[in-house]
Protein backbone atom coordinates (compact mmCIF):
# COMPACT_ATOMS: atom_id res chain seq x y z
CA UNK A 1 0.00 0.00 0.00
CA UNK A 2 1.45 3.35 -1.22
CA UNK A 3 2.18 6.35 1.87
CA UNK A 4 -0.82 8.23 -0.34
CA UNK A 5 -3.31 5.66 0.42
CA UNK A 6 -2.65 4.73 3.95
CA UNK A 7 -2.82 8.52 4.99
CA UNK A 8 -6.00 8.68 3.32
CA UNK A 9 -7.73 5.90 5.39
CA UNK A 10 -6.12 7.74 8.52
CA UNK A 11 -8.16 10.37 7.33
CA UNK A 12 -11.34 8.43 7.32
CA UNK A 13 -10.97 7.02 11.00
CA UNK A 14 -12.89 8.96 13.66
CA UNK A 15 -10.56 11.82 15.75
CA UNK A 16 -10.78 8.87 18.38
CA UNK A 17 -9.42 6.45 16.59
CA UNK A 18 -6.81 8.98 14.71
CA UNK A 19 -5.86 9.75 18.74
CA UNK A 20 -5.24 5.68 19.47
CA UNK A 21 -3.49 5.22 16.39
CA UNK A 22 -0.80 8.33 16.91
CA UNK A 23 -0.64 7.40 21.03
CA UNK A 24 0.52 3.67 19.63
CA UNK A 25 3.07 5.09 16.77
CA UNK A 26 4.68 7.23 19.95
CA UNK A 27 4.77 4.07 21.48
CA UNK A 28 6.87 2.78 19.26
CA UNK A 29 9.00 5.94 18.94
CA UNK A 30 10.31 6.02 22.80
CA UNK A 31 12.75 3.33 22.84
CA UNK A 32 14.40 6.04 20.09
CA UNK A 33 14.54 8.93 22.45
CA UNK A 34 15.15 6.13 25.50
CA UNK A 35 18.77 4.92 23.90
CA UNK A 36 19.85 8.61 22.81
CA UNK A 37 19.73 10.08 26.17
CA UNK A 38 21.10 7.03 27.86
CA UNK A 39 23.82 7.17 25.36
CA UNK A 40 24.45 11.14 25.73
CA UNK A 41 23.34 11.60 29.13
CA UNK A 42 20.51 14.30 27.83
CA UNK A 43 17.22 15.11 28.48
CA UNK A 44 15.01 12.83 30.31
CA UNK A 45 12.78 9.79 29.34
CA UNK A 46 10.69 9.82 32.37
CA UNK A 47 8.94 13.29 31.20
CA UNK A 48 8.08 11.79 27.56
CA UNK A 49 6.73 9.00 29.62
CA UNK A 50 4.55 10.87 32.16
CA UNK A 51 3.39 12.80 28.66
CA UNK A 52 2.59 9.92 26.82
CA UNK A 53 1.09 7.98 29.82
CA UNK A 54 -1.39 11.25 30.70
CA UNK A 55 -2.71 10.83 26.25
CA UNK A 56 -3.52 7.25 27.05
CA UNK A 57 -5.38 8.25 30.06
CA UNK A 58 -7.17 11.09 28.24
CA UNK A 59 -8.13 9.02 25.63
CA UNK A 60 -8.96 5.87 27.75
CA UNK A 61 -10.79 7.78 30.70
CA UNK A 62 -11.12 11.59 29.41
CA UNK A 63 -8.93 12.50 32.45
CA UNK A 64 -7.36 15.80 31.54
CA UNK A 65 -3.90 17.83 31.58
CA UNK A 66 -2.38 20.80 31.62
CA UNK A 67 -0.84 20.37 27.88
CA UNK A 68 0.49 23.76 28.35
CA UNK A 69 3.02 22.27 30.91
CA UNK A 70 3.30 19.47 29.58
CA UNK A 71 4.41 20.93 26.12
CA UNK A 72 6.86 22.82 27.91
CA UNK A 73 8.51 20.28 29.96
CA UNK A 74 8.89 18.34 26.20
CA UNK A 75 10.39 21.40 24.54
CA UNK A 76 13.21 21.94 27.26
CA UNK A 77 14.66 17.75 26.63
CA UNK A 78 14.26 18.22 23.12
CA UNK A 79 17.33 17.70 21.55
CA UNK A 80 18.86 19.86 18.53
CA UNK A 81 20.98 18.63 15.49
CA UNK A 82 23.31 21.94 16.76
CA UNK A 83 24.58 20.09 19.89
CA UNK A 84 25.03 16.43 18.99
CA UNK A 85 27.15 15.39 15.87
CA UNK A 86 25.65 11.84 15.64
CA UNK A 87 23.02 9.94 13.79
CA UNK A 88 20.54 8.92 17.06
CA UNK A 89 19.31 12.47 17.26
CA UNK A 90 17.52 12.65 14.61
CA UNK A 91 14.95 9.71 15.21
CA UNK A 92 14.96 11.53 19.42
CA UNK A 93 13.53 14.53 17.74
CA UNK A 94 11.12 13.29 15.83
CA UNK A 95 9.95 10.97 18.98
CA UNK A 96 9.50 14.51 20.27
CA UNK A 97 7.93 16.17 17.76
CA UNK A 98 5.72 13.27 17.33
CA UNK A 99 4.68 13.30 20.98
CA UNK A 100 4.02 17.27 20.72
CA UNK A 101 1.79 16.62 17.81
CA UNK A 102 -0.19 13.99 19.99
CA UNK A 103 -0.66 17.01 22.89
CA UNK A 104 -1.26 19.13 20.25
CA UNK A 105 -4.46 17.21 18.92
CA UNK A 106 -5.82 16.53 22.29
CA UNK A 107 -5.47 19.38 23.74
CA UNK A 108 -7.33 21.25 20.53
CA UNK A 109 -9.70 18.61 19.84
CA UNK A 110 -8.33 18.69 16.12
CA UNK A 111 -7.26 15.91 13.97
CA UNK A 112 -4.75 17.06 11.82
CA UNK A 113 -1.94 16.52 14.36
CA UNK A 114 -2.87 12.55 14.73
CA UNK A 115 -2.03 12.23 11.06
CA UNK A 116 0.90 14.62 11.14
CA UNK A 117 2.45 11.60 13.50
CA UNK A 118 2.04 8.75 11.44
CA UNK A 119 3.77 11.16 8.60
CA UNK A 120 6.72 11.66 11.50
CA UNK A 121 6.66 8.49 12.65
CA UNK A 122 7.22 6.97 8.81
CA UNK A 123 9.87 9.96 7.79
CA UNK A 124 12.09 9.14 10.81
CA UNK A 125 12.57 5.66 9.11
CA UNK A 126 13.20 7.41 5.86
CA UNK A 127 15.36 9.90 7.75
CA UNK A 128 17.74 7.25 9.60
CA UNK A 129 18.51 5.32 6.52
CA UNK A 130 19.19 8.21 4.36
CA UNK A 131 21.32 9.57 6.40
CA UNK A 132 22.96 6.00 7.70
CA UNK A 133 22.66 2.82 5.30
CA UNK A 134 22.39 4.88 2.09
CA UNK A 135 24.50 8.03 2.62
CA UNK A 136 26.60 7.03 -0.04
CA UNK A 137 23.90 6.46 -2.79
CA UNK A 138 24.14 9.84 -4.59
CA UNK A 139 21.70 9.31 -6.91
CA UNK A 140 18.47 10.60 -5.49
CA UNK A 141 15.92 8.34 -7.04
CA UNK A 142 18.23 5.49 -6.06
CA UNK A 143 18.47 6.27 -2.60
CA UNK A 144 14.41 6.53 -2.65
CA UNK A 145 14.06 3.27 -4.10
CA UNK A 146 16.61 1.64 -1.54
CA UNK A 147 14.36 2.91 1.48
CA UNK A 148 11.22 1.74 -0.25
CA UNK A 149 12.96 -1.14 -0.19
CA UNK A 150 14.22 -1.68 2.96
CA UNK A 151 13.01 -3.93 5.82
CA UNK A 152 12.64 -1.40 8.19
CA UNK A 153 10.43 0.68 6.13
CA UNK A 154 8.24 -2.10 4.87
CA UNK A 155 7.73 -2.80 8.59
CA UNK A 156 7.40 0.39 9.50
CA UNK A 157 4.16 0.75 6.60
CA UNK A 158 2.70 -2.87 7.70
CA UNK A 159 2.85 -1.92 11.38
CA UNK A 160 0.89 1.16 10.22
CA UNK A 161 -1.16 -0.43 8.08
CA UNK A 162 -2.39 -3.25 10.55
CA UNK A 163 -3.11 -0.89 13.47
CA UNK A 164 -5.23 0.91 10.87
CA UNK A 165 -7.25 -2.02 10.06
CA UNK A 166 -7.93 -2.71 13.65
CA UNK A 167 -9.02 0.62 14.37
CA UNK A 168 -11.55 0.28 10.91
CA UNK A 169 -12.97 -2.97 12.08
CA UNK A 170 -13.41 -1.54 15.63
CA UNK A 171 -17.12 -0.53 16.73
CA UNK A 172 -16.12 2.46 18.73
CA UNK A 173 -13.04 3.64 20.67
CA UNK A 174 -13.40 2.34 24.90
CA UNK A 175 -11.52 1.95 27.71
CA UNK A 176 -10.60 -2.13 26.49
CA UNK A 177 -10.05 -0.87 23.08
CA UNK A 178 -7.22 1.74 24.84
CA UNK A 179 -6.28 -0.82 26.71
CA UNK A 180 -5.60 -3.76 23.91
CA UNK A 181 -3.51 -1.31 21.81
CA UNK A 182 -1.28 -0.17 24.69
CA UNK A 183 -0.54 -4.07 25.48
CA UNK A 184 0.00 -4.50 21.43
CA UNK A 185 2.87 -1.58 21.52
CA UNK A 186 4.02 -2.52 24.87
CA UNK A 187 4.65 -6.27 23.66
CA UNK A 188 6.96 -5.40 20.60
CA UNK A 189 9.13 -4.40 22.72
CA UNK A 190 11.78 -2.65 19.94
CA UNK A 191 10.64 1.09 18.01
CA UNK A 192 10.28 1.55 14.68
CA UNK A 193 13.84 1.33 13.75
CA UNK A 194 14.25 -2.30 15.57
CA UNK A 195 15.69 -0.65 18.76
CA UNK A 196 15.23 -2.03 21.78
Amino acid sequence: MSQKTLFQRIRKLEPAQQAVLAAYLCERLLPNYNLFSEHVGFGDPKILRGLLNLVWDKISVNKGGDWERWQEKLEAVTPSDNDFDMLGVYPAIATCTALSCLAQGIADKESAPFLDVAKISQGSVSHYLELGEFADVDDPKKRYECIEEHELMAYEMATQEAMVEFLESSANVDKALVSDVRKIAREEGHSNLGLS
